[in-house]
């Protein structure tokens, strides 16, 4: 079969062709046939991901069809553990030092694979499962988000932050975005959001203020020196989660203002094994249509990491497994 393996750091994948995995008892084979990429799989190639293992396959998100030809979707999230605050010392990511996704075929335990929602189809399906249930764990879980929220979410067009858009949308809440793109910004738009704001502007969290007041829930992915922005703009009560830190660490946050107004500060990544299954329900009541960037074909994989790699993407980029 084809797979795309990491084998060497700050090279890019490879392409090798290697034999079908035989599943075991608790095991099962399934056919991929799209897989989606994060920025963990960038990550991977600059060595900049913890427990890389070189020859592994990479690649967290898949869906395809197993041996009794049902279209599942898999649960990149492996040995969660039992307790649904925080995830077990052998948590990780599928895809290294697992084999992932960007194959042919792969190998899992049975306890990871779910029917994928009828409404979608492989390419839609494969854009949901990691930044689906990261956004649902961050926004629903931690950040309890309640229909009628007003919802803070910046760094719109990444694949966790649309999500996160989609799914408070669906739950009827008042979304606002943040980018440093304009383009971005007038996409969300038209896709549901109120109102958005460049973040390059020094002045957006002012001006976000006098035109609509606060926000009872935000959620991030940058945090650095900008984070204190969010603090000002919480509603009292208000809840902020973060599941990542791309803008390095938290500078200038003033704890009065933090205590004062009631407020929870949060980190979250990923989701336990039930929160895969309450997102991938949630998904189904509420028929979510991931937005998906850009499709390209498994030959053309290099297509789909460097356009990632550009940060140009409006959601997922997918990869189609055609023979």
């Amino acid at each position: 079969m084809r797979a795309y393996i990491v084998s060497q750091i700050n090279e890019k994948p490879k392409l090798i062709e290697m034999d079908v995995p035989q599943p075991t008892e608790h095991q099962v084979l399934i056919n991929i046939k799209a897989s989606a990429f994060n920025h963990r799989d960038i990550w991977i190639t600059k060595g900049l991901y913890p427990g890389i293992r070189l020859g592994a396959v990479m690649g967290a998100d898949g869906v395809g069809i197993d041996g009794e030809g049902r279209k599942v979707v898999i649960n990149p999230g492996l040995d969660w553990g039992n307790n649904q605050n925080c995830q077990s010392r052998q948590f990780r990511v599928l895809g290294v030092p697992d084999d992932g996704t960007f194959a042919d075929y792969i190998m899992i335990d049975k306890k990871y694979v779910y029917p994928l929602p009828d409404h979608l189809d492989f390419v839609h399906g494969a854009a949901i499962p990691l930044a689906g249930v990261t956004a649902f764990r961050a926004l629903v879980k931690k950040a309890n988000v309640q229909s009628g929220d007003k919802v803070l979410i910046s760094g719109i067009g990444g694949g966790v932050a649309m999500m996160a858009m989609q799914f408070a949308l669906a739950m009827q809440c008042e979304v606002f975005v943040t980018s440093g793109s304009e383009e971005k910004i007038e996409n969300a738009i038209r896709l549901g959001a109120k109102a958005g704001y460049n973040y390059k502007d020094d002045s957006w969290a002012k001006q976000f203020q006098s035109e609509h007041g606060g926000v009872d829930v935000i959620i991030d992915s940058a945090c650095g020196t900008g984070f204190h922005h969010f603090v000002n703009i919480a509603n009292p009560g208000g809840r902020i989660a973060f599941y990542g830190g791309t803008h390095g660490e938290i500078s200038g946050l003033n704890p009065q203002k933090v205590f004062w107004k009631q407020l929870s500060i949060m980190g979250s990544t990923m989701g336990s094994d039930q929160d895969f299954r309450d997102m991938l329900a949630f998904v189904e009541q509420y028929k979510v249509q991931p937005i998906v960037s850009r499709i390209v074909d498994f030959d053309h994989f290099m297509d789909g990491f460097d356009f990632l790699a550009q940060g140009q993407q409006m959601g997922k980029v997918v990869m189609q497994h055609t023979l």
